[in-house]
């Protein structure tokens, strides 16, 4: 097979030298894009309504430093509770227990049907509802209690909230993940006298984490921002909070909303990051064959640069389709 290369260095009598095609698509977008960005910073640096040297006094100030804090706290301890019932409720919607698959479903029902909203309003308000917890024989003497309050603070509460709120979710991506392995995978592990379990842990998660990784980073920038609604347990610790508490005390609503804005960019482009990282570590090996089959096509080797190339089209298109 010639090359391109070859190709050319081959003496063709009359041969046409054929000029590119000019494209002044990509140029002229640019050329508008770069007009319109301009437009907006200069709109931004001159607006005195931004209040810029407001902004830059309490970007770095103790309470929202220390609402970051409890943001990112928030948001790990949240999507650590979320990702172990994930794993849990996918692998029971996965079970032969009709009991365990009926106890899935309704869970990823309930709190995939109620806003998130509403349920940290509900774990707020839970110690009223039921004023004390106990454990004892039913219907019958209690052996221990304590009051709901001490044990369901606003801290608990709202990480319960959002925790469980994210694990219906969650659930359904780590599923979808499962199912993607190649079945064959667990009937060899099977064959090889391996337990449901070691199958799970050693063969089937490995494998599944390259498509629960991407939508998995997408609802963890997701949390990171739903935190903003813990004001109905009420929690008042975090980013958004303590901006909105300074902004209500000098009466500077816009420029602290910048700083809450700035910082949420940030802290999501530090997780982005991650998320490139976590993708490129599970990908590895994975890229260069097809996920269709791994036999070349047309007796092309797989390290043809034009075979990688239409490979990775064909990867991406089908990951796309996985992680929708």
């Amino acid at each position: 097979m010639h090359t391109k290369k070859g190709m050319d260095q081959i003496q063709i009598p009359g041969r046409i030298h054929a000029r590119p095609v000019r494209k002044p698509g990509p140029i002229v977008a640019a050329v508008i894009v770069a007009i319109f960005v301009a437009m907006l910073i200069h709109g931004m640096v001159t607006n005195p309504n931004f209040d810029w040297p407001t902004v830059w006094k309490y970007l770095f100030n103790e309470h929202v430093l220390d609402g970051i804090k409890w943001t990112l706290l928030l948001t790990v301890y949240a999507m650590v509770l979320a990702t172990i019932l994930a794993i849990v409720l996918a692998v029971m919607r996965k079970s032969s227990n009709p009991v365990l698959r009926w106890v899935s479903w309704f869970f990823i029902w309930f709190f995939r049907g109620t806003p998130v909203y509403t349920q940290l309003v509900f774990w707020g308000l839970l110690s009223v509802l039921i004023p004390k917890l106990a454990i004892g024989i039913p219907f019958g003497p209690e052996f221990w209690s304590i009051d709901t309050k001490t044990v369901l603070n606003a801290t608990v509460a709202t990480v319960l909230g959002l925790g469980l709120n994210e694990a219906a979710y969650l659930s359904e991506i780590v599923r979808a993940g499962i199912e993607a392995v190649d079945p064959g995978q667990e009937e060899a592990a099977k064959a090889l006298g391996m337990p449901p379990s070691m199958i799970m842990r050693r063969i089937v998660l490995p494998q599944a984490m390259r498509i629960i990784v991407p939508p998995t980073g997408n609802e963890t920038i997701g949390m990171l921002k739903t935190t903003s609604l813990a004001l109905a347990v009420p929690f008042t610790l975090e980013l958004q909070f303590a901006t909105n508490a300074i902004a209500n005390r000098i009466y500077k609503t816009i420029p602290l909303l910048i700083v809450a804005c700035i910082w949420y960019l940030v802290i999501t482009s530090v997780l982005m990051v991650i998320q490139a990282q976590l993708e490129k570590h599970f990908g590895r090996g994975f890229d260069s064959r097809p996920l269709a089959g791994s036999e070349a096509k047309d007796g092309k080797d797989g390290d043809d640069p034009q075979t990688r190339q239409e490979t990775d089209k064909v990867n991406k298109v089908m990951m796309a389709g996985l992680n929708a």
